[in-house]
């Protein structure tokens, strides 16, 4: 039988072990030399928009999403979206999306960028960066460059780099 419904929590501290073998069984060593992994090298993700899945009290999926700055704008980083193969195909990477998605909006954040497959995020909201709008620090599949404006958010222009502004009192 299926399992249909999931439980999705926050992630915690107590996640990360089963987190990183997640990532490690569904990406294999290569996703350090990937742009987007780099991007997020050093960065801690955002812990009020990361979540897991669980089926029982197996960690079976997680959805973290990283602060960056697109130029001058902050932004967020979806990813990795992970779900364990044991569990694909049956709903919890889009539970993920719709409750990361969720939860960024209800944060006040405007923009989501990812490098994904468009058919599978479109549905969240993504769409396709303008070519050269956005810039990455590596290689990247323009077709794969997605977006996502949230509270009447803009698409920004500029390079991507790791991490958010931050205000300085005067």
């Amino acid at each position: 039988m299926k399992q249909t419904t999931w439980v999705i929590r926050p992630e915690d501290a107590t996640d990360t072990s089963a987190i990183d073998d997640l990532q490690a069984e569904a990406f294999g060593p290569g996703r350090f030399a990937r742009t987007a992994f780099r991007i997020r090298e050093g960065v801690p993700h955002r812990p009020d928009v990361s979540f897991v899945g669980l089926a029982g009290e197996q960690v079976a999926g997680s959805i973290r999403l990283t602060p960056i700055r697109i130029g001058d704008t902050d932004a967020l980083l979806l990813g990795p979206l992970t779900v364990s193969p044991d569990f694909k195909n049956r709903g919890l990477g889009k539970a993920l999306m719709r409750t990361a998605m969720e939860a960024a909006a209800a944060a006040g954040d405007k923009v989501v960028l990812l490098v994904g497959d468009a058919p599978y995020y479109s549905p969240f909201g993504f769409q396709q960066v303008p070519f050269g709008r956005i810039t990455l620090p590596g290689p990247v599949d323009p077709a794969r460059l997605l977006v996502a404006l949230l509270n009447d958010g803009d698409i920004p222009s500029g390079m991507v780099h790791g991490g958010a502004s931050v205000a300085v009192a005067s």
